[in-house]
């Protein structure tokens, strides 16, 4: 082999280690920043005085981003290129990070509202980015990329409340901490800035097909992705206030909340292998989802086997979610459709989830009880396995008319 030729070798692996680097370090950036609330929000509202719709809402205020933000995504890399978009998510999720270290609920609020725009951005545009880079590796690059997300988010969850009472750190700066992993994100991804690449585009492809909401299918996904995110953002908001109140300490219930956080990430490793072996994902998703609400309602009536639960509920959702983002690449046809549907599917799916912390608080404050808030996450998984027995089909959008 001549030595350009080696040199040449040598750069694309160096490039492709570098992107894959960099993917799984945004993904450690699109969960963590939001979900590291939850152990010190029982301080946050000591701080700013704030009642348990309040608090809802501080932690709903991204899911509206979500909501918001996603269907403008795919515009935005069409014109700024994939690799700039992610950027300026990047940057977005600095932004807010650092606003919210000042010591202000202003400044509380309108940090984690930019956040959840950066990370909305990132949300949709990983996916695309996947279907265009690794069109072969689809199930595996996501199942890597959620297994990040898992790890960085149960790893803040678990420490964020020992470190605000480390030497009276306090929860700003404990939350403020993250900014480490996201300016590492933004060091690595330069690398990708000297490309300007689309998502990848077969004009006539997408000249044949329908806008994505005109199909069943393109819906059954979004609604998986919604119902789970539904639920999971109840826990993910509420579990340390429900397990303090059935007994456990404010240490454990971090603890807990880390663990949840982790067991998100282990299905990362199970379904690789099995998502090759399956002809479609019908009897799994409708499996997984059903297990998720039995867990939930094991958190209230079986609170003394809580780690269980929470390891279980952790492992059930992260799966489904897992899922749900693999359906986008599988059952789409080209990289611009899958931008679209990722798009569609969390658009709709974070509205409704942003609608589940709010609800379950102010059910909790009118009830004096968690009970109504967990059952509302068991009818959840029931709506969402049902969605999963049409999400898991072996078929794509264009193909499911036929």
């Amino acid at each position: 082999m001549t030595f350009p030729k080696l040199r040449n070798k040598l750069q694309s692996r160096i490039s492709g280690i570098l992107l894959v680097m960099g993917i799984l370090l945004i993904a450690a950036n699109l969960r963590a920043p939001f979900t590291g609330i939850a152990p010190v929000l029982e301080q946050i509202i000591a701080n700013f005085s704030l009642t348990a719709s309040q608090a809802g809402f501080l932690t709903t205020l991204p899911l509206i981003a979500f909501a918001i933000i996603s269907p403008l995504a795919a515009t935005l890399a069409k014109k700024q290129g994939l690799e700039h978009a992610l950027f300026i998510a990047l940057m977005l999720i600095m932004l807010g990070i650092s606003a919210r270290i000042v010591d202000s609920s202003f400044m509380l609020l309108i940090g984690t509202a930019i956040i959840g725009v950066g990370i909305a951005i990132g949300n949709v545009l990983l996916p695309s980015l996947i279907k265009r880079d690794f069109p072969a590796k689809i199930a595996i690059m996501t199942s890597a990329y959620v297994l990040t997300m898992g790890i960085a988010s149960g790893g803040f969850s678990a420490m964020v409340f020992p470190l605000s009472q480390l030497n009276h750190l306090g929860w700003q700066l404990a939350l403020g901490s993250i900014a480490i992993i996201t300016l590492m994100s933004l060091i690595v991804w330069t690398a990708q800035l000297g490309k300007h690449t689309k998502p990848a585009n077969n004009s006539q492809k997408i000249a044949a097909s329908k806008p994505v909401w005109r199909y069943l299918l393109a819906w059954q996904i979004s609604l998986l992705l919604g119902l789970n995110s539904f639920l999971n953002y109840i826990i993910i908001t509420w579990l340390p206030s429900i397990l303090t109140d059935s007994g456990h300490t404010a240490v454990q219930a971090g603890v807990y909340h880390g663990a949840f956080q982790f067991a998100t990430a282990v299905p990362g490793l199970v379904l690789i292998p099995l998502l090759a072996k399956l002809h479609d994902q019908r009897a799994l998703s409708f499996s997984l989802a059903i297990l998720s609400g039995i867990s939930a309602l094991g958190l209230l009536y079986m609170p003394d086997f809580a780690f269980i639960w929470t390891v279980m509920l952790g492992f059930c959702s992260g799966a489904c979610f897992i899922l749900g983002l693999s359906f986008i690449g599988l059952r789409t046809d080209n990289s611009q459709q899958a931008a679209s549907l990722s798009g569609m599917s969390q658009s709709v799916g974070y509205l409704l989830a942003a609608v589940g912390p709010m609800l379950a608080g102010a059910l909790h404050t009118n009830t004096g009880s968690w009970s109504v808030p967990l059952w509302l996450c068991a009818i959840a998984s029931v709506l969402c396995a049902l969605c999963g027995l049409g999400g898991g089909r072996n078929t794509t959008l264009d193909k499911s008319l036929s």
